[in-house]
């Protein structure tokens, strides 16, 4: 699914109270420039990984009703993290709605993927206590589990795991990641990343983080047939 500005406007011509929105936009970097305004949105993003988590975990257990616990938690795992929350928050364009320090936005604040997950966490916060639980799982329906079904058919551990799993199969020692070359400014770095296995390189990854690089760098390894 394809976001547009159109979904931010909604989400904020839903809110009955305007400021909970802005709480939740609110990284504490601001807060220490602006003392006293309002509150950062860390308490917004603790209600709310709660129920991201209590709603994806309640989905998926009517759903897939034949799995066990262990399928469950690596599917919850898959959908809830840090750079899948992140990619709803740069869709809907959070990141440049967020409310952050001069430092921070120029260091990269605006595209960090953890303080992306966060935000995104602060905004179902946000929903709960503006609107209520069942206003969550619509949301959450409509922007992080429409693609369930697509999810549920991808293996569910990610590429880093497997590979490792793969490579240790055989005798070789765990996999090491390594960044060969940052390009651009600090608010919009790419990473290119290369794992190497008993010193020979097996997959090469560009990301714009360390972490996305590096999940990359295994896919290209493991699309290799090793």
């Amino acid at each position: 699914m394809i976001f547009s500005m159109n979904d931010y406007n909604l989400l904020e011509k839903s809110f009955i109270d305007k400021k909970l929105l802005q709480t939740a936009l609110t990284h504490r970097s601001w807060v220490n420039e602006h003392k006293k305004e309002r509150r950062s949105n860390e308490r917004l993003e603790f209600l709310g990984d709660a129920i991201l988590e209590y709603i994806v975990s309640d989905t998926i257990y009517k759903i897939f009703d034949k799995e066990e616990e262990g399928y469950l938690t690596a599917l919850r795992a898959k959908i809830v993290n840090t750079v899948s929350l992140a990619k709803v928050s740069e869709k809907f364009g959070l990141g440049e709605c967020l409310f952050l320090s001069k430092g921070e936005e120029e260091t990269g604040g605006r595209t960090n993927q953890s303080l992306l997950a966060d935000t995104f966490e602060a905004v179902v916060g946000a929903i709960y206590l503006d609107q209520g639980l069942e206003k969550c799982r619509l949301f959450l329906d409509k922007y992080l589990l429409n693609d369930l079904d697509k999810i549920s058919k991808e293996p569910l551990k990610d590429s880093k795991s497997q590979l490792q799993e793969l490579v240790q199969a055989k005798g070789y020692p765990a996999p090491k990641y390594q960044v060969v070359n940052e390009e651009g400014p600090d608010h919009s770095k790419i990473f290119t990343i290369e794992v190497i296995v008993e010193g020979k390189t097996l997959g090469m990854g560009i990301g714009k983080s360390k972490s996305e690089a590096a999940q990359k760098a295994a896919s290209d390894a493991l699309n290799k047939n090793l």
